[in-house]
């Protein structure tokens, strides 16, 4: 099992601090002074973000889906066809200069959709203030990806009058935080801590299985597996795959299986878990289940993500890798430029 001088030793910047601070950086950005936003209730929303800024473009969806709002999630260049002058464009980009998610806000502009911005400085920063559109200054942490609280929490507060959430909600999820916090974060480090736990079992690349309603907890966790650990990790919903991912297992391979589950998910869902339980049973597959919070969806979602994330940085430290640097990411970056 990993050591607290293994931590500090092969995570270079600390990353592993700021998961630390999570509870705290989420509570204090969604107390900050920052103003919500003038928009009322729309009708369409779309979230344009890559990378971690889009992970929270998925949540927020899952959010709203039973709401009778329309949204839409776009990763990429260009908005669809769908978005008009009615629509409430979302642009993440913790660090403002992604260069695809700036594309997305020329398209925005030329369609004439309201937007409102958040960055942490950069292009998309200048951009909004010379054509005056609404824009929020979010800290940035170590990273984007470990900014994912700063982010969230911070557009929360500013989406209020946008995103039909309780504030009991929003301050549940952040109770819930800071009670996980004490069992997985780096004073736990013992078999006691569930993310080590996690990390500890897992030897290869996992296929992460998930029900509706936690495809963003699936989305997140497979990123940060990719960005911090290095592997490759694919998702699942685990409705669709019995109709043909589940086919891959027939033939020998090296993934693991994570089923990702809600506390309430669907009868009908939870039957399919016990039947893809007994199938890898029958295959001598071993699984590892991973069970959500109680609580409301964004409870749910972040707990969950919490602990994901941060066995993610253990799984890093057990195959002795900095979960810092990205130098894949890096490489195509500095050729968009």
């Amino acid at each position: 099992m990993i050591q607290l001088e293994d931590l500090k030793k092969i995570d270079s910047k600390g990353m592993y601090r700021i998961y630390d601070k999570w509870p705290k950086i989420a509570k204090e950005c969604y107390y900050s002074n920052l103003s919500e936003t003038d928009f009322k209730k729309c009708s369409h929303i779309v979230f344009a973000g890559m990378g971690g800024s889009g992970a929270i473009g998925d949540i927020f969806s899952a959010i709203l889906s039973k709401t009778n709002t329309h949204v839409t999630i776009v990763k990429g260049y260009h908005l669809p066809k769908t978005v008009d002058s009615d629509s409430l464009v979302i642009i993440t980009s913790i660090s403002g200069n992604t260069v695809e998610t700036l594309a997305m806000l020329e398209d925005a502009r030329k369609i004439g959709a309201k937007i409102i911005a958040f960055s942490n400085g950069g292009k998309l920063s200048e951009i909004c203030l010379k054509n005056n559109i609404e824009h929020r200054n979010i800290p940035k942490y170590h990273s984007p990806r470990a900014s994912f609280t700063s982010v969230l929490y911070s557009m929360l507060r500013v989406l209020k009058p946008v995103i039909p959430i309780e504030e009991s909600d929003i301050l549940e999820s952040i109770k819930k935080m800071e009670v996980i916090s004490k069992k997985i974060n780096s004073s736990n480090i013992s078999m006691n801590n569930p993310a080590i736990e996690i990390s500890e079992w897992m030897i290869d690349s996992p296929i992460i299985y998930f029900p509706w309603g936690l495809q963003s907890v699936a989305i997140r966790y497979k990123n940060s597996l990719q960005e911090n650990a290095k592997i490759h990790a694919m998702i699942e919903n685990v409705i669709e795959s019995s109709h043909n991912g589940i086919v891959g297992w027939d033939r020998k391979n090296d993934f693991q299986p994570i089923l990702i589950r809600g506390q309430d998910d669907y009868p009908t869902t939870k039957e399919r878990w016990n039947i893809l339980k007994e199938f890898f049973k029958s295959k001598n597959i071993e699984c590892k289940e991973i069970t959500s919070e109680h609580g409301n969806i964004l409870t749910k979602i972040i707990c969950m993500i919490y602990l994901l994330d941060y066995s993610s940085i253990f799984f890093a430290i057990k195959l002795k890798i900095d979960p810092s640097p990205v130098e894949a990411i890096d490489f195509i970056k500095k050729r968009l430029i």
